[in-house]
């Protein structure tokens, strides 16, 4: 069991994230392993209306 202090509030702990259309991927603020840890995290771009740039 993870602590919940470092569990990725991202995903939940589950790893993968899903889109509205259902299509699943892996979580990119944990790179998939639910643990949280700001040593791995990395800052994502995003546009005004907080949408992920590529």
């Amino acid at each position: 069991m993870v602590d919940r202090n470092q569990q990725c509030k991202a995903c939940e702990g589950v790893g993968m994230l899903a889109d509205d259309e259902g299509w699943q991927y892996r979580c990119p603020v944990c790179n998939g392993d639910g643990i949280y840890s700001q040593t791995e995290a990395k800052v994502m771009s995003v546009d005004e209306n907080n949408r992920l740039l590529d």
